[in-house]
């Protein structure tokens, strides 16, 4: 049974043979999404518009199935008043890694981030007169180029380089150990001290803090020279900014970031001068100051405020004197507005900055006047826009945008989100031989009287009058959402014959402040009846869904979950799929690299609230667990660690209930996103193959 259904639906397969029998011409349906089209699946982002607009160089991403790897490289689309001007293609040498691309503020030159051979990513500058060009290094410049309003000069970050190189091992033993070794050439273990020692995506442990030099503010003229290090910080600099004349950077940079106890947000805003090296703190307030954006005039900062760890982010402006230093009290601009702004910039009238956010299901871009007032949605559409760049007159901009139904392609518009043109439709060839369903909007209302939102997919095959069986979906975080945007997995279940739901409950971004927070201290017990009210609205829109096969997936936050409504609600799922899942918060809290996040969500210590974090843990009621389950966890995930998959694989093996467990090597957290493409393919195929035959029966 499950042979055939990895090549041909059994319901297909039926109708061929009753076709065959009764003499009728069979004419075979377009298949749906499989997990290998990822192989197929072209990804684009960092749009960068050139000064004049002129062009727009963006990276284009492939997969290389035969090795098992990403490539990219930058590629060109040219631009005549707003419209394409020919085909994109590439710029950047097709047998190199590219990507990153950054226009100099005459255009004339493209920076990238290059990687040839097996050597490490370095910055390479290219002239733009032709298409193509050979890449070249700037003496001195080595990481990613900000360069002045005029120019003129390059700034950049990078580590203070050393005189000699770190020993081999440097950092493996804490310079604060008690401990000692009777022959250090016979150990090659670590000696930890800090707590942070293992942070997810990296393959291997942290060495102490003490050998990490901080990122310092570098500079060179735009011709390039020997840099000259003009900041030496007791933390790292980030988020560089010049001031508008070009005689100062602003830069944010955390004083308490080495301190493992700090549990309160203290990052900053700075303004150092380039020519002395003075450097001071710009804003005095509470909380966190962060990605400074200074006005074309230079007599504004603006910039993001957040209070307290949960506290709403609001963007701020501040009034600047001569010197670039603040010049009166600033303004909240999004007091009154709930949702969560980032990438601020403004317009060249001084007088209007505009940010994204998500918004529901979708992400678009917003303005507000620099004296405050209403926010006003500037794009629209149900789909999510992303990595805006404008043009020095800001008269056209480009962004990604995708929706439930296409990868991300690259778009082009007025700055009022008019004449918008489709620049790319590097996926709509092979697309083309596929089907795919619409997602459908589903609402509905939980008790406190809180409108909840979710989407349905439809089997590919979908016939009214047939029974189908459901997935639904879970999104990690839980501070994230689902929405118009591209999900693979949730197409390859809609083509293998399933109805694919996908809800956001409380507890997701997007739908505001106290949405986003009502599940603090509450994980499992209020967001469940998100997940089983909305079962039911979906079951009275969609009858054809057979109520005795309903499946539950999710990953992160939504392992979880999944794990949670298993055990919470025995008799209801007839299968599960659980992913870098949570069983037991007590461990968690003692492996994962973010321990904090239990501090803040639980309102305390695992020590201070044992009740709770033993009362919101899957494993608290993984007796009652009935559901076949599949367990994906990876072997380099220290954010959710492989413990918490291993102990519901035991007690679910120990109670005899279906159970599979499927570790992946080489991989992090971010396997289905990001990992080893071959690994990342047979999660799809295992997640789909496990529901086939558990729900298909």
């Amino acid at each position: 049974m499950t042979d055939m259904q990895t090549t041909i639906p059994f319901r297909t397969l039926l109708l061929a043979i009753v076709y065959f029998f009764s003499g009728a011409t069979v004419v075979f349906a377009q298949e749906g999404i499989q997990p290998e089209d990822y192989y197929k699946t072209i990804f684009l982002s960092q749009p960068e518009i050139s000064p004049n607009g002129n062009l727009v160089a963006f990276t284009r991403t492939v997969i290389k199935e035969e090795d098992n790897s990403r490539h990219r490289e930058v590629w060109m689309q040219k631009l005549k008043n707003g419209q394409p001007d020919g085909e994109p293609f590439r710029f950047t040498d097709a047998t190199v890694q590219s990507s990153n691309p950054r226009w100099s503020p005459d255009g004339k030159l493209l920076s990238i981030q290059s990687r040839r051979g097996d050597n490490a990513e370095s910055v390479r500058f290219i002239r733009v007169t032709a298409p193509g060009g050979e890449a070249f290094t700037l003496e001195g410049v080595d990481r990613t180029p900000v360069w002045s309003r005029d120019g003129q000069k390059i700034a950049f970050l990078r580590e203070p380089e050393r005189e000699e190189d770190l020993p081999e091992r440097a950092g493996w033993i804490a310079p604060d150990a008690i401990t000692n070794t009777l022959d250090s050439t016979r150990f090659d273990g670590r000696v930890i001290t800090q707590m942070q020692y293992k942070s997810d995506g990296t393959s291997d442990w942290l060495p102490h803090p003490s050998i990490r030099d901080k990122r310092q503010l570098n500079l060179v003229p735009s011709e390039g020279g020997d840099p000259r290090k003009i900041t030496d910080l007791p933390f790292h600099a980030g988020e560089v900014e010049w001031s508008a004349g070009g005689s100062r950077i602003y830069f944010s940079g955390d004083p308490e970031e080495d301190d493992e106890y700090n549990t309160d947000l203290t990052r900053n805003i700075y303004l150092v001068d380039t020519e002395s090296g003075d450097w001071h703190k710009v804003i005095d307030a509470d909380g966190s100051q962060q990605s400074p954006k200074i006005s074309p005039n230079g007599r504004y900062l603006a910039y993001l405020n957040t209070v307290e760890r949960g506290a709403q982010t609001n963007i701020k402006v501040l009034p600047l004197n001569g010197r670039g230093e603040m010049d009166g009290d600033p303004v909240n601009l999004t007091a009154d507005w709930d949702l969560s702004p980032g990438n601020i910039q403004w317009t060249l009238n001084n007088r209007t900055i505009r940010f994204t956010a998500q918004i529901r299901g979708d992400a678009h871009l917003f303005e507000v006047d620099r004296e405050g007032g209403a926010v006003r949605q500037v794009t629209e559409g149900e789909r999510r826009l992303s990595s805006f760049s404008k043009t020095k007159d800001g008269g056209y901009m480009t962004y990604t945008a995708t929706d439930a139904v296409t990868p991300d392609e690259l778009y082009i518009s007025r700055p009022d989100g008019s004449r918008e043109v489709q620049l790319t439709s590097f996926n709509e060839e092979w697309m083309a031989e596929r089907t795919l369903n619409p997602a459908e909007q589903v609402l509905w209302t939980v008790e406190d009287g809180t409108e909840i939102e979710g989407w349905v997919v439809k089997p590919v095959d979908y016939e009214p009058g047939t029974s189908y069986p459901m997935v639904m979906k879970i999104h990690g975080g839980p501070h994230t959402a689902y929405g118009n945007t591209w999900f693979q997995a949730f197409h390859v279940l809609s083509a293998s014959g399933m109805f694919v739901f996908y809800p956001n409950p409380r507890g997701s971004s997007a739908y505001g402040h106290d949405f986003m927070y009502a599940t603090r201290g509450q994980w499992g017990f209020l967001d469940e009846e998100d997940f089983m009210t909305g079962i039911d609205a979906v079951l009275e829109k969609y009858p054809d869904i057979d109520s005795e096969r309903i499946g539950v997936s999710g990953g992160s936050y939504g392992g979880f979950m999944t794990n949670w409504l298993t055990a919470r609600f025995p008799g209801r799922f007839a299968a599960a799929a659980t992913s870098r899942s949570i069983s037991n918060w007590e461990s968690f809290y003692g492996t994962s690299d973010v321990p904090q996040l239990l501090e803040f969500e639980f309102f305390g210590y695992p020590w201070e609230k044992q009740d709770e974090y033993r009362a919101m843990s899957p494993l608290s009621y993984v007796e009652n667990v009935k559901a076949p389950t599949l367990i994906i966890h990876s072997e380099e995930d220290y954010r959710t660690p492989m413990p918490e998959g291993e102990q519901w694989y035991m007690y679910l093996k120990k109670r005899e209930v279906p159970v599979e467990f499927v570790r992946y090597p080489r991989s992090s957290h971010g396997l289905s996103r990001t990992g080893e493409p071959w690994l990342l393919v047979d999660r799809l195929e295992r997640i789909r193959s496990w529901f086939d035959y558990w729900l298909d029966q």
